[in-house]
Protein backbone atom coordinates (compact mmCIF):
# COMPACT_ATOMS: atom_id res chain seq x y z
CA UNK A 1 0.00 0.00 0.00
CA UNK A 2 1.40 4.12 -0.75
CA UNK A 3 1.13 6.86 1.56
CA UNK A 4 -1.58 6.46 3.84
CA UNK A 5 -4.12 9.23 4.13
CA UNK A 6 -6.23 9.18 7.13
CA UNK A 7 -9.32 11.19 8.07
CA UNK A 8 -11.05 11.80 11.70
CA UNK A 9 -14.38 12.16 11.86
CA UNK A 10 -14.75 13.96 15.33
CA UNK A 11 -17.45 16.63 14.92
CA UNK A 12 -17.98 17.44 18.83
CA UNK A 13 -18.08 18.94 21.69
CA UNK A 14 -15.70 21.41 22.87
CA UNK A 15 -14.50 18.72 25.59
CA UNK A 16 -14.51 15.43 23.29
CA UNK A 17 -13.10 17.43 20.54
CA UNK A 18 -10.01 18.77 22.80
CA UNK A 19 -9.37 15.25 24.31
CA UNK A 20 -9.00 13.43 20.63
CA UNK A 21 -6.27 15.81 19.86
CA UNK A 22 -4.17 12.98 21.37
CA UNK A 23 -5.19 11.43 18.34
CA UNK A 24 -3.65 12.64 15.49
CA UNK A 25 -0.35 12.56 17.31
CA UNK A 26 -0.66 9.16 17.90
CA UNK A 27 -1.96 8.23 14.42
CA UNK A 28 1.37 10.04 13.63
CA UNK A 29 3.57 8.26 15.75
CA UNK A 30 2.80 5.25 13.55
CA UNK A 31 2.24 6.21 10.24
CA UNK A 32 4.76 9.33 10.19
CA UNK A 33 4.19 9.55 5.59
CA UNK A 34 0.68 9.85 6.42
CA UNK A 35 -1.30 12.99 5.74
CA UNK A 36 -3.67 13.29 8.46
CA UNK A 37 -7.06 15.13 7.66
CA UNK A 38 -10.29 16.05 10.80
CA UNK A 39 -13.31 16.85 9.79
CA UNK A 40 -15.51 18.85 13.01
CA UNK A 41 -18.06 21.45 13.35
CA UNK A 42 -17.16 24.88 12.07
CA UNK A 43 -17.25 26.79 15.47
CA UNK A 44 -14.30 24.27 17.42
CA UNK A 45 -12.79 24.75 13.80
CA UNK A 46 -10.08 26.83 16.15
CA UNK A 47 -9.25 24.13 18.41
CA UNK A 48 -7.63 22.29 15.83
CA UNK A 49 -4.79 24.90 14.69
CA UNK A 50 -1.18 25.00 15.13
CA UNK A 51 -1.67 21.16 15.85
CA UNK A 52 1.74 19.26 14.03
CA UNK A 53 0.10 16.43 12.96
CA UNK A 54 -3.18 17.61 11.03
CA UNK A 55 -2.70 18.32 7.56
CA UNK A 56 -5.75 19.66 6.67
CA UNK A 57 -9.39 20.69 8.72
CA UNK A 58 -12.93 20.42 7.15
CA UNK A 59 -15.97 22.10 8.71
CA UNK A 60 -19.41 21.32 8.56
CA UNK A 61 -21.65 23.99 9.44
CA UNK A 62 -22.73 23.73 13.38
CA UNK A 63 -26.51 24.06 11.95
CA UNK A 64 -26.17 21.78 8.99
CA UNK A 65 -28.87 20.49 6.29
CA UNK A 66 -28.62 16.96 4.74
CA UNK A 67 -27.62 18.58 2.28
CA UNK A 68 -24.19 20.57 3.58
CA UNK A 69 -23.63 16.64 4.93
CA UNK A 70 -23.49 15.02 1.57
CA UNK A 71 -21.68 17.81 0.03
CA UNK A 72 -19.09 17.07 2.50
CA UNK A 73 -19.09 13.72 1.57
CA UNK A 74 -19.09 13.86 -1.52
CA UNK A 75 -15.89 16.23 -0.96
CA UNK A 76 -14.08 13.94 1.43
CA UNK A 77 -14.60 11.23 -1.76
CA UNK A 78 -12.34 12.99 -3.53
CA UNK A 79 -9.14 12.90 -1.23
CA UNK A 80 -9.16 9.18 -1.58
CA UNK A 81 -8.60 8.49 2.26
CA UNK A 82 -6.99 4.79 2.70
CA UNK A 83 -7.80 5.23 6.62
CA UNK A 84 -10.90 6.82 8.55
CA UNK A 85 -11.73 7.10 12.10
CA UNK A 86 -14.85 7.57 13.28
CA UNK A 87 -14.44 9.09 16.57
CA UNK A 88 -18.02 10.07 16.98
CA UNK A 89 -20.18 7.56 16.14
CA UNK A 90 -22.86 9.63 15.58
CA UNK A 91 -25.90 9.87 12.70
CA UNK A 92 -23.60 12.61 10.73
CA UNK A 93 -20.61 10.65 11.01
CA UNK A 94 -21.38 7.08 9.95
CA UNK A 95 -22.93 8.71 7.06
CA UNK A 96 -19.68 10.25 5.72
CA UNK A 97 -18.12 6.87 6.82
CA UNK A 98 -20.91 4.61 5.02
CA UNK A 99 -20.94 6.73 2.13
CA UNK A 100 -17.15 6.67 1.80
CA UNK A 101 -16.98 2.75 1.93
CA UNK A 102 -19.96 2.71 -0.58
CA UNK A 103 -17.50 4.35 -3.08
CA UNK A 104 -14.52 2.77 -2.09
CA UNK A 105 -14.59 -0.56 -0.33
CA UNK A 106 -10.62 -1.13 0.12
CA UNK A 107 -10.78 1.78 2.66
CA UNK A 108 -9.97 0.70 6.02
CA UNK A 109 -12.69 2.24 8.97
CA UNK A 110 -12.20 1.84 12.44
CA UNK A 111 -15.04 3.29 14.54
CA UNK A 112 -15.24 4.34 18.58
CA UNK A 113 -17.65 1.93 20.01
CA UNK A 114 -20.52 3.32 22.02
CA UNK A 115 -20.21 0.73 24.47
CA UNK A 116 -24.31 0.72 24.37
CA UNK A 117 -24.55 -2.95 26.25
CA UNK A 118 -21.95 -2.22 29.22
CA UNK A 119 -23.66 1.45 29.71
CA UNK A 120 -27.06 -0.38 29.60
CA UNK A 121 -25.78 -2.48 32.77
CA UNK A 122 -23.88 0.19 34.48
CA UNK A 123 -27.11 2.91 34.56
CA UNK A 124 -30.39 0.28 34.75
CA UNK A 125 -28.11 -2.98 37.03
CA UNK A 126 -24.88 -0.93 38.70
CA UNK A 127 -22.89 -3.28 37.12
CA UNK A 128 -20.02 -2.05 36.09
CA UNK A 129 -17.92 -3.62 33.20
CA UNK A 130 -16.05 -0.63 32.14
CA UNK A 131 -11.64 -0.58 32.32
CA UNK A 132 -11.40 1.32 35.39
CA UNK A 133 -10.35 4.20 36.05
CA UNK A 134 -12.67 5.73 33.50
CA UNK A 135 -10.62 7.76 30.94
CA UNK A 136 -11.98 9.88 28.30
CA UNK A 137 -8.67 10.31 26.40
CA UNK A 138 -7.87 6.11 26.85
CA UNK A 139 -11.82 5.53 25.21
CA UNK A 140 -10.60 7.43 21.92
CA UNK A 141 -7.58 5.92 21.32
CA UNK A 142 -8.59 2.22 22.44
CA UNK A 143 -10.36 1.33 18.79
CA UNK A 144 -7.31 2.29 17.13
CA UNK A 145 -5.31 -0.84 18.31
CA UNK A 146 -6.87 -2.41 15.11
CA UNK A 147 -4.11 -0.12 13.37
CA UNK A 148 -1.43 -1.09 15.59
CA UNK A 149 -1.89 2.40 17.78
CA UNK A 150 -1.20 2.17 21.52
CA UNK A 151 -3.89 3.85 23.84
CA UNK A 152 -1.56 5.34 25.93
CA UNK A 153 -1.84 8.85 25.77
CA UNK A 154 0.81 11.13 23.60
CA UNK A 155 2.81 13.71 26.27
CA UNK A 156 1.25 17.15 26.89
CA UNK A 157 0.85 19.44 24.97
CA UNK A 158 -1.75 18.43 22.91
CA UNK A 159 -3.43 21.87 22.20
CA UNK A 160 -1.16 24.37 20.53
CA UNK A 161 -1.08 28.43 21.24
CA UNK A 162 1.50 30.56 20.21
CA UNK A 163 3.67 32.98 21.93
CA UNK A 164 1.00 35.72 19.98
CA UNK A 165 -1.69 34.40 21.29
CA UNK A 166 -0.50 34.20 24.87
CA UNK A 167 0.63 37.68 25.22
CA UNK A 168 -2.29 39.21 23.59
CA UNK A 169 -4.44 37.62 26.70
CA UNK A 170 -1.86 38.84 28.77
CA UNK A 171 -3.53 42.09 28.37
CA UNK A 172 -6.36 41.46 29.88
CA UNK A 173 -5.49 39.54 32.60
CA UNK A 174 -4.73 40.26 36.29
CA UNK A 175 -0.97 41.59 36.68
CA UNK A 176 -0.64 39.11 39.83
CA UNK A 177 -0.81 35.32 39.90
CA UNK A 178 -4.48 34.09 39.54
CA UNK A 179 -6.73 30.93 39.86
CA UNK A 180 -8.85 30.45 37.08
CA UNK A 181 -12.44 28.60 38.01
CA UNK A 182 -14.72 26.87 35.81
CA UNK A 183 -17.75 26.76 37.55
CA UNK A 184 -20.36 25.79 34.70
CA UNK A 185 -21.14 22.87 32.79
CA UNK A 186 -23.70 21.69 30.63
CA UNK A 187 -25.83 19.88 32.92
CA UNK A 188 -26.62 21.54 36.08
CA UNK A 189 -26.41 18.23 38.23
CA UNK A 190 -22.31 17.98 36.69
CA UNK A 191 -21.91 21.46 38.37
CA UNK A 192 -20.19 22.37 41.95
CA UNK A 193 -23.15 24.53 44.28
CA UNK A 194 -22.83 27.99 43.55
CA UNK A 195 -22.59 28.47 47.44
CA UNK A 196 -19.23 26.37 47.77
CA UNK A 197 -17.75 28.38 44.63
CA UNK A 198 -18.07 31.27 47.06
CA UNK A 199 -17.58 30.29 49.66
CA UNK A 200 -14.05 29.08 47.91
CA UNK A 201 -13.45 32.59 46.87
CA UNK A 202 -14.27 34.02 49.93
CA UNK A 203 -12.00 31.89 52.32
CA UNK A 204 -8.64 32.41 49.94
CA UNK A 205 -9.03 35.93 50.30
CA UNK A 206 -5.16 36.58 49.21
CA UNK A 207 -6.03 35.06 45.91
CA UNK A 208 -7.11 36.67 42.27
CA UNK A 209 -9.55 34.64 40.15
CA UNK A 210 -10.48 34.47 37.00
CA UNK A 211 -13.55 33.12 35.92
CA UNK A 212 -14.70 31.15 32.97
CA UNK A 213 -17.55 30.26 31.18
CA UNK A 214 -20.24 30.71 28.57
CA UNK A 215 -22.59 34.03 27.68
CA UNK A 216 -25.36 31.92 29.08
CA UNK A 217 -23.47 31.48 32.40
CA UNK A 218 -24.86 34.27 34.09
CA UNK A 219 -24.82 32.61 37.31
CA UNK A 220 -21.53 32.89 37.52
CA UNK A 221 -21.09 36.98 38.18
CA UNK A 222 -22.19 36.34 41.23
CA UNK A 223 -19.41 34.46 42.31
CA UNK A 224 -17.72 38.07 41.06
CA UNK A 225 -19.60 39.61 43.43
CA UNK A 226 -17.89 38.15 46.54
CA UNK A 227 -15.21 39.63 45.90
CA UNK A 228 -15.09 41.92 43.41
CA UNK A 229 -11.60 44.08 43.62
CA UNK A 230 -9.66 40.27 43.13
CA UNK A 231 -11.79 38.30 40.69
CA UNK A 232 -12.73 39.39 37.32
CA UNK A 233 -15.25 37.61 35.34
CA UNK A 234 -14.84 36.48 31.78
CA UNK A 235 -17.61 34.04 31.51
CA UNK A 236 -19.41 34.79 27.80
CA UNK A 237 -16.28 36.95 26.51
CA UNK A 238 -13.46 34.82 25.44
CA UNK A 239 -13.01 32.93 22.35
CA UNK A 240 -11.77 28.71 23.02
CA UNK A 241 -8.19 29.93 22.10
CA UNK A 242 -8.45 32.25 24.50
CA UNK A 243 -10.19 30.54 27.22
CA UNK A 244 -7.01 27.81 26.56
CA UNK A 245 -4.90 30.61 27.09
CA UNK A 246 -6.23 32.02 30.12
CA UNK A 247 -5.80 28.15 31.59
CA UNK A 248 -1.83 28.59 30.37
CA UNK A 249 -1.04 31.55 32.44
CA UNK A 250 -3.34 30.55 35.20
CA UNK A 251 -1.27 29.30 38.61
CA UNK A 252 -3.96 26.23 38.36
CA UNK A 253 -6.99 25.42 36.83
CA UNK A 254 -10.17 24.44 39.42
CA UNK A 255 -13.51 23.26 37.03
CA UNK A 256 -16.14 20.85 36.55
CA UNK A 257 -16.89 18.20 34.14
CA UNK A 258 -16.64 20.58 31.41
CA UNK A 259 -14.55 21.35 28.05
CA UNK A 260 -12.13 23.62 29.68
CA UNK A 261 -11.20 20.85 31.90
CA UNK A 262 -9.96 19.42 29.12
CA UNK A 263 -7.69 22.47 28.18
CA UNK A 264 -5.53 22.16 30.81
CA UNK A 265 -5.06 18.54 30.26
CA UNK A 266 -4.24 18.90 27.41
CA UNK A 267 -1.69 21.81 28.06
CA UNK A 268 0.20 19.32 30.75
CA UNK A 269 -1.12 22.21 33.25
CA UNK A 270 -2.20 21.84 36.51
CA UNK A 271 -5.71 20.77 37.33
CA UNK A 272 -8.26 19.98 40.40
CA UNK A 273 -11.24 18.29 38.34
CA UNK A 274 -14.92 18.44 40.28
CA UNK A 275 -16.06 15.40 39.04
CA UNK A 276 -19.73 14.50 39.90
CA UNK A 277 -22.62 12.09 38.25
CA UNK A 278 -21.06 11.27 34.54
CA UNK A 279 -18.59 8.37 34.03
CA UNK A 280 -17.42 9.57 30.16
CA UNK A 281 -15.53 12.91 30.23
CA UNK A 282 -12.60 11.65 33.30
CA UNK A 283 -9.27 13.19 32.48
CA UNK A 284 -6.61 10.92 31.98
CA UNK A 285 -3.10 12.74 33.30
CA UNK A 286 -1.57 13.12 36.13
CA UNK A 287 -1.73 16.53 35.91
CA UNK A 288 -5.28 16.65 37.09
CA UNK A 289 -6.14 15.71 40.63
CA UNK A 290 -9.64 14.01 40.11
CA UNK A 291 -11.84 15.12 43.65
CA UNK A 292 -15.46 12.51 43.62
CA UNK A 293 -17.13 10.19 45.97
CA UNK A 294 -17.86 6.92 45.79
CA UNK A 295 -21.26 6.93 45.93
CA UNK A 296 -23.56 3.62 44.98
CA UNK A 297 -25.75 5.72 43.07
CA UNK A 298 -22.50 6.98 40.51
CA UNK A 299 -22.29 7.37 38.31
CA UNK A 300 -26.10 8.07 37.48
CA UNK A 301 -26.60 8.88 33.76
CA UNK A 302 -24.43 9.61 30.92
CA UNK A 303 -23.84 13.14 30.72
CA UNK A 304 -25.63 14.52 34.19
CA UNK A 305 -29.08 14.82 32.63
CA UNK A 306 -31.10 12.67 34.92
CA UNK A 307 -32.62 13.49 38.06
CA UNK A 308 -30.85 13.04 41.15
CA UNK A 309 -32.70 10.20 43.40
CA UNK A 310 -30.19 10.15 46.18
CA UNK A 311 -31.85 11.03 49.90
CA UNK A 312 -28.98 13.63 50.28
CA UNK A 313 -29.69 15.09 47.18
CA UNK A 314 -26.92 16.19 45.07
CA UNK A 315 -24.15 14.21 47.30
CA UNK A 316 -21.54 13.33 44.58
CA UNK A 317 -20.43 17.16 44.47
CA UNK A 318 -21.97 18.95 47.87
CA UNK A 319 -19.83 16.81 49.85
CA UNK A 320 -16.60 17.91 48.05
CA UNK A 321 -16.09 21.10 50.50
CA UNK A 322 -14.35 24.47 49.84
CA UNK A 323 -11.80 23.59 52.26
CA UNK A 324 -11.02 20.27 50.41
CA UNK A 325 -10.01 22.25 47.05
CA UNK A 326 -8.71 24.81 48.91
CA UNK A 327 -6.29 21.88 50.70
CA UNK A 328 -5.45 20.51 47.24
CA UNK A 329 -5.65 23.78 45.37
CA UNK A 330 -2.52 25.05 47.74
CA UNK A 331 -0.53 21.74 47.20
CA UNK A 332 -0.88 22.36 43.53
CA UNK A 333 0.31 26.01 44.00
CA UNK A 334 3.67 24.95 45.62
CA UNK A 335 4.72 22.51 43.29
Amino acid sequence: MGQKKILILRFSSFGDVTQCLSVPTRLAETFPEASIHWAIRSDLLSLLENHPHIHKVWALPRKSSFWDLLKLAQTLNQEKFTHVYDAHNSTRSLFISFYLKWINFEISIVRKSQKRWKRFLLFNFRKNTYQMPFSGQRDLLEPLAKWGISNQLPSAPQLFLSNEELENVKSFLPDKPFVALAPSAAFELKRWPLEHWKELVKTADQQNFVLLGGPDDHFIDEIRKIAPDRILNLAGKTNLRQTSAVVKLSLALIANDTGVLHTAEQQGHPCIALMGPAPFGFPSRSTTLILERNLKCRPCSKHGQKPCYNSNFHECLTSITPEEVLMHLHAKIKK
